[in-house]
């Protein structure tokens, strides 16, 4: 059977892998997802706090660190610095061989930054250089704050990947944000075909969110439920295809300029009675991603579908949304919403990842 990963390739989409563990380094195993048609990885605070605290992969690097007051914010930059350069590497060929277009590893800036655009800024240049791998791609939240920081860091030539978008208009934000980005790049003398970003417009969670709201409306309401998160990328998408086709952004094209492409993530299904593909298999199409994580990605390759799903959806989305509002579903508020729940997420799981370190350290340490 041809491998379903490569078949989408062909349709224009890549698959990236949401997950990072040291094994998955040292044991050959991102080298088999390469092979497999896998084109990049994108980490969070949530899977390196997984990795970190469930795992044995780290104890002796944790061991084998000097008791000299070093906190444990500082070791797990060393420990996450060194996994992102490990799977750069290994990526740096599919980078090369596609000539920038794939190969990436995502890194997050701290979650506490997502309000302030220059310390938001700052941080992104110093781990951008600290990792040193031109396959870097430093994940900025689409606050406010980081969306104002996603121009400056494109104007500078650093690699941004926009996470946690879930509505509209902040996509249509990001855009604007990464083409000024370009344009600023362009005026200082630089080259724009250098620079990648993409757009990760969280999936799943919208049909989580929104689904409880229909519910408790009852009625024809419960007949939109388990759509709303296809539709709203769709819509996504749309927009994406009209101002990659824009005048302004074809001047920039001109220059060597890639498109911002969505990504799709959070595509894991969380209703078990909803395929387990569904956010793969709905949401294929020529210049986007697909991040999943390892359970969604097997189950890709087990028994996904391959067709251009995307191709000409705008108008059904644009549908169902209309009929979301009808029934009186504020999607504006429930995104907003989810981008709060989705920081507070993070956050969370970057302390409890502080903890772990902390923890495992002192287990460690004892005779």
């Amino acid at each position: 059977m041809e491998n379903i990963i490569i078949k989408n390739q062909a349709l224009g989409q890549s698959t990236w892998v949401d997950y990072i563990q040291r094994s998955m380094l040292i044991t050959g195993q991102l080298s088999g997802l390469i092979k497999e048609g896998v084109t990049g990885l994108t980490s969070n605070p949530t899977i390196f706090e997984k990795a970190i605290a469930t795992s044995t992969d780290y104890d002796v690097a944790l061991a084998e660190i000097p008791n000299d007051g070093r906190s444990a914010s500082d070791i797990f930059e060393a420990i996450a610095i060194e996994d992102i350069q490990g799977a750069a590497d290994i990526l740096r060929s599919v980078y090369d061989n596609t000539g920038g277009r794939d190969g990436y590893v995502s890194l997050e800036v701290p979650p506490a930054l997502a309000q302030n655009e220059r310390q938001t800024v700052a941080e992104a240049r110093r781990l951008f250089a600290l990792v040193g791998r031109p396959n870097l791609m430093i994940k900025v939240p689409a606050t406010e704050p980081g969306i104002s920081a996603v121009r400056g860091l494109i104007g500078e030539g650093i690699n941004v990947n926009v996470t946690l978008i879930f509505s509209l208009a902040t996509y249509q934000d990001v855009i604007s944000a990464y083409m000024s980005g370009l344009e600023d790049l362009a005026s200082a003398g630089k080259d724009p075909a250098k620079v990648a970003s993409v757009a990760s417009f969280f999936v799943s969670r919208i049909d989580t969110a929104v689904d409880a709201v229909l519910g408790a409306i009852g009625g024809e309401a419960v007949y939109l439920t388990g759509k709303t998160a296809i539709a709203n990328a769709q819509a996504a998408y749309d927009l994406f295809l009209r101002e990659t086709g824009s005048v302004r952004f074809q001047a920039l094209a001109a220059k060597g300029a890639k498109p911002q492409r969505p990504l799709w993530a959070s595509t894991s299904t969380k209703d078990p009675a909803l395929p387990d593909t569904l956010y793969i298999d709905q949401l294929i199409g020529k210049n986007t991603v697909n991040t999943v994580p390892p359970a969604t990605l097997d189950a890709l390759l087990d028994h996904g579908l391959s067709s251009d799903t995307l191709a000409g959806s705008g108008a059904s989305a644009e549908k169902h949304l209309q009929a979301l509002a009808d029934v009186g579903v504020d999607l504006n508020a429930i995104t907003a919403r989810l981008l709060d729940e989705g920081l507070a997420a993070f956050s969370k799981s970057f302390v409890e990842l502080l903890a772990s370190i902390e923890s495992k350290r002192a287990l460690l340490a004892k005779p």
